[in-house]
């Protein structure tokens, strides 16, 4: 049995970071809401750069989906982030500076616990079958998944197997 969750991009809250460089909304979470989450996604609004927060047995990946981009300093190697759609993983220990190559920009962030899930984020441009535990965030265009229609920035959490078609720019994130 297949079982869907509509998550609208008009119903996410703006939550502002603790160090004032942005404010991230969060799409979806395991346990939903919970402190301790097994696996969180989210969208951020970076204004400025500065230090990233520090998450103990963590892994992220992170996006840049609107924006020049940013250059990341994660434990001293710097690695510049600023083709669109293109994720990039790190840890969450890790002491992570970013410096943003112009103007502000919005990132699509997956952070999974370390040991206990993981995630696999891909960027798709055509229609493609969902199996598992999947979420599904459009970023460009529209979609549906097994006919509810999804705008830009809507998402959809599925368990089990459903029929993504898709007509634009989506997110495709697999979790294990």
């Amino acid at each position: 049995m297949t079982d869907i969750q509509v998550l609208r991009a008009a119903d996410r809250v703006a939550s502002p970071w603790k160090n004032g460089g942005g404010v991230t909304r969060e799409v979806a979470s395991s346990p939903s809401g919970a402190g301790e989450f097994d696996w969180r996604v989210s969208l951020a609004d970076v204004a400025s750069g500065g230090p990233f927060s520090f998450f103990e047995g963590v892994d992220r990946i992170i996006t840049v989906v609107r924006g020049e981009g940013m250059a990341l300093t994660v434990d001293g190697a710097l690695t510049v982030v600023s083709e669109r759609y293109r994720p990039f993983a790190f840890s969450g220990d890790a002491q992570t500076d970013c410096r943003l190559l112009g103007d502000p920009l919005v990132d699509f962030n997956v952070m999974t616990r370390r040991g206990a899930v993981s995630a696999d984020v891909r960027f798709v441009t055509t229609s493609t079958a969902l199996t598992g535990t999947t979420l599904c965030v459009v970023f460009e265009g529209t979609a549906t998944v097994d006919g509810t229609a999804l705008g830009p920035l809507d998402a959809a959490l599925v368990t089990g197997d459903a029929a993504l078609d898709l007509h634009g720019v989506a997110a495709v994130v697999t979790l294990s």
